[in-house]
């Protein structure tokens, strides 16, 4: 027998009122549990892909991130990136199928403001496509800087129209090329355009920059880490499976692939090098982005 206040229970009762118990807690704490676990994946962010008409029969893809919760219309942003075939992610490296993933930029951007209550617009560069793909060769190569620009004021109208945008409130983020294009972009519509935002500007002549990015760091990223014994030569191999390195494959080149065969036999024949063979870093590794 167990006495309790003011009365006296088997205890083959009293245990099975404390398992009920123990049952009914157990299941409240399941039950708020689930819910917060729930709550986690409730999404923040909701999609919508767009077609930006650019004039004269080119078209491009973008896409609209914006805020899942919360009431709208939100404030809006229009993303321009930085130089080199781009597309709307800004995918900083080729993805290479089994291979490291690259830094997606732009993406992560659109991410970050988008789950604090911001509509933005980010759009692939006109001829581009994803993974630095080139869908129109004549596109792409006769783009020039006034396309850029035009191509910006595009974008931002297709933004300024958008059901979820507060047309009163809108700001564009330029990064690196794109911060020779944002600030005019936003003076020829200085009355929709409240904010700019430049990242990594372009301080000095953009074919500096380019050389800079292109040919000295990796330059020096090859001599200082890859060259371990010091010999000031490198093997085809190395550029061809290092990832830091893999973006001069396909900056301004015809060299489309993940494939790590197709890129060493490119390579052997941009240098004129047998299987195997190594190029001297300070000659030979500056010409790549022109041979290739």
């Amino acid at each position: 027998m167990v006495r309790t206040k003011g009365a006296t229970l088997p205890l083959g009762l009293f245990l099975v009122c404390m398992f009920v118990l123990s049952c009914l807690s157990t299941s409240v704490f399941n039950l708020q549990q689930n819910q917060a676990l729930a709550q986690q994946y409730i999404p923040t962010i909701k999609y919508r892909n767009l077609v930006i008409d650019l004039g004269k029969g080119v078209k491009t893809n973008a896409q609209l991130t914006y805020p899942a919760i919360g009431k709208g219309p939100f404030p809006g942003v229009l993303l321009m990136q930085g130089s080199g075939a781009i597309d709307k992610n800004e995918t900083l490296g080729f993805i290479h199928k089994n291979g490291p993933k690259p830094p997606l930029l732009l993406w992560d951007i659109a991410q970050y403001l988008s789950e604090r209550g911001f509509t933005v617009l980010r759009y692939d560069k006109r001829g581009v496509g994803g993974n630095y793909t080139i869908l129109d060769s004549n596109v792409w190569g006769n783009n020039t800087c006034n396309d850029q620009i035009q191509d910006g004021k595009k974008a931002l109208n297709i933004l300024v129209q958008q059901p979820e945008v507060d047309p009163k409130r809108i700001s564009i983020i330029g990064h690196s090329e794109g911060t020779l294009y944002a600030p005019r972009v936003a003076m020829d519509n200085s009355t929709k355009v409240k904010n700019i935002v430049l990242m990594s500007t372009l301080a000095q002549n953009p074919s500096v920059s380019e050389y800079n990015l292109d040919v000295s760091l990796p330059s020096k990223y090859a001599t200082q880490v890859l060259d371990k014994n010091h010999t000031g030569l490198i093997s085809i191999q190395q550029i061809a499976k290092d990832p830091l390195l893999s973006h001069l494959l396909v900056s301004g080149s015809v060299l489309r692939t993940n494939n790590i065969k197709d890129i060493t036999n490119t390579l052997l024949k941009a240098f004129g090098t047998s299987s195997g063979g190594a190029i001297n870093i300070d000659k030979q590794l500056t010409r790549i982005d022109k041979d290739i």
